[in-house]
């Protein structure tokens, strides 16, 4: 199993959006390193569902559930989707200025490549997070 990031917009679609939807193709990803990400997830990757722009935070949990497939939102044959379901809601958001803030995170791509919307997390900053999160 691996885990990633994924970035939403919240006033776009936000983490209740998802769970009223309940699965959903993760679709919009037009940056080929996010693409690339996006052809890399198999079904039972857990994902950080982090509201990007305003909110700055990592607030759920999801599950890749099919691997990825052309997007279905253009013609354009280089751009894939996933699916996904969402697993749980954060016990509490896990801030960015928090994971800037803990030394043990500062080789993430959400600090290093943060404009990435597609990324991957080692097993350790996954933890971490969660972690956080219980705090």
């Amino acid at each position: 199993m691996n885990y990633w990031l994924i970035k939403s917009e919240p006033g776009t679609y936000s983490w209740d959006d998802f769970v009223k939807l309940g699965r959903d193709h993760w679709d919009g990803v037009r940056n080929f390193k996010a693409r690339n990400n996006i052809k890399a997830m198999k079904v039972g990757d857990i994902c950080l569902f982090y509201h990007s722009v305003t909110e700055k935070a990592v607030v759920g949990l999801a599950e890749v559930v099919k691997e990825y497939y052309p997007d279905p939102t253009t013609d354009d044959h280089r751009w894939y989707v996933m699916d996904v379901v969402p697993l749980r809601k954060l016990k509490r958001p896990v801030t960015l200025a928090e994971v800037k803030a803990d030394g043990r995170l500062d080789q993430m791509k959400l600090v290093t490549h943060s404009r990435l919307s597609v990324q991957p997390v080692t097993e350790e900053e996954y933890g971490i997070i969660l972690e956080l999160s219980e705090r």
